[in-house]
């Protein structure tokens, strides 16, 4: 069906100036972004410049085993990530934190997003006689800034230097000896906040949820190209790189990425997929009996097709609780296996009823064709279905797994074709126009809608040295 080309990814680090459980902060933060990424995961506790590291492949409750956990000293700060990988790049090796060492002392950094000059920034360093052990972006990003630490007066200014050198999208959180650094692209393409919690513990998340998860109170959002240094007297911002570049928000975290109890930018993902639901109902009204939600980010936009249309809301599906997200499973044949297992239809609310299936998007068409076929064999006399994003169009270079352009099913047939081969007898997608309008509070100014329109907010050269590297990387040939 196509290639993975990148990657979505959770980061989460905790400071304190005084030594605390650090570790346990990490569990529970990973376990709130897991759904950004199931395939590995890993923490790194930094007790007095020594890195205390356990990273591997699998979900955090697997990874994380009591003994694991057990393992940990305290600490003053710790960082951890859990990694969404492709099939050809989910192994151990590409695992996340990245921990290295030099003369200057250690370092360990995660990240969250795509590098677009990667292919550039690695070939100069190994001609250089840099060497690396993994296919990972993180170790290209941790390299420069290392590279970068050598002649710089401090971690921080390492940072700012890379940060001239690193083209694309980026959330980044990483430790020195010292200090936790929490850094975002100038862009903004994806989420990064932090907050505090009443002990005094300042945490850095991918998303909000994250933060309550632990009990941290949310500070604010970190600006696009904002450097926050936490350190034993407190948190310094740096702003040299903020507003350089027009903010672009990927508009899909609150389309799909993000938890529905997250708050990015000021406006809960919640209210915007509910703002998207009662769109489609006065954009594509019909009559019909029920409103159902393919769970879990479908059934926001469910409640407010319902509320506005004045159809009664149902449940229509029972999901497994112990299956993870569908659309982040590597391979086709993965993903097509966990659809049969995922989801089932209650046939008490579908049995002769007209439905409005409500899900959050289509992009290669199988999933949304087994669950039609799931509905029809359990009755539904008919299925109009409403999907609360655009038609995708292109393929994602800032870090989300759409995958190639030929592998999306608006590429490969005609709009009004996908009614009949999804198998639905209307089919509604949230105009392009529309889209943006979703986040309704905060800061509704500058998304990224590059996989619905193509106009990717930087410059994407798809014959460069780069882009053929990632897809090579991406296809297992390195």
């Amino acid at each position: 069906m196509g290639e993975n080309i990148h990657e979505e990814c959770g980061v989460f680090g905790v400071f304190a100036d005084k030594q605390f459980d650090a570790a346990n902060y990490c569990y529970y933060g990973l376990f709130a972004l897991q759904h950004r990424g199931q395939e590995s995961c890993g923490i790194v506790v930094n007790d007095d410049g020594v890195f205390n590291a356990h990273i591997d492949k699998g979900i955090v409750d697997d990874v994380f085993t009591s003994r694991v956990m057990e393992s940990f000293d305290n600490g003053r700060m710790a960082i951890a990530h859990v990694r969404y990988g492709t099939k050809e790049t989910a192994g151990r090796r590409d695992a996340q934190p990245i921990v290295v060492s030099h003369h200057k002392g250690n370092i360990a950094l995660c990240y969250n997003g795509a590098i677009n000059n990667a292919y550039e920034l690695r070939i100069e360093m190994e001609e250089s006689g840099s060497m690396f052990h993994t296919n990972s972006e993180a170790e290209i990003i941790t390299n420069v800034i290392a590279r970068e630490r050598l002649t710089s007066t401090s971690t921080e200014e390492a940072v700012y230097r890379a940060m001239d050198k690193i083209k694309g999208a980026y959330c980044v959180v990483m430790m020195s000896p010292t200090k936790m650094i929490a850094f975002r692209d100038e862009h903004g393409f994806h989420p990064l906040c932090y907050g505090i919690t009443d002990e005094g513990v300042y945490v850095v998340a991918s998303e909000t949820c994250a933060l309550d998860a632990v009990g941290a109170h949310l500070i604010r959002d970190v600006k696009p190209g904002e450097i926050l240094v936490f350190e034993k007297n407190g948190v310094r911002s740096l702003t040299g790189h903020c507003g350089k570049s027009p903010r672009a928000l990927c508009i899909f975290e609150y389309i799909y990425l993000a938890r529905p109890d997250s708050v990015i930018e000021g406006c809960s993902v919640h209210k915007a997929r509910r703002k998207a639901g009662e769109m489609l109902a006065k954009i594509y009204p019909v009559d019909a009996d029920v409103v159902i939600g393919v769970p879990d980010s479908g059934l926001d936009a469910a409640i407010g097709y319902s509320k506005e249309s004045g159809i009664p809301y149902g449940i229509g599906f029972v999901k497994n609780k112990y299956i993870g997200r569908t659309f982040i499973v590597p391979g086709q044949h993965l993903r097509e296996d966990r659809v049969k297992i995922k989801l089932n239809p209650i046939s008490d609310t579908v049995e002769g009823k007209r439905i409005v299936l409500i899900d959050d998007s289509i992009v290669r068409g199988t999933t949304s064709t087994r669950i039609v076929r799931m509905l029809r064999e359990a009755g539904a006399k008919e299925i109009h279905m409403r999907v609360s994003a655009p038609l995708f169009v292109n393929q994602c270079f800032y870090g989300t797994d759409i995958e190639s352009r030929e592998a999306l099913i608006a590429n490969r047939f005609p709009k009004e074709q996908i009614p009949e081969i999804i198998g639905v007898d209307s089919l509604g997608f949230l105009p392009l126009e529309n889209v943006r309008d979703i986040v309704v509070d905060g800061d509704n100014k500058g998304f990224c809608t590059a996989c619905f329109d193509g106009m990717n907010p930087t410059d994407i050269d798809q014959t460069s040295k780069s882009f053929k590297y990632a897809k090579k990387i991406k296809q297992g040939d390195e």
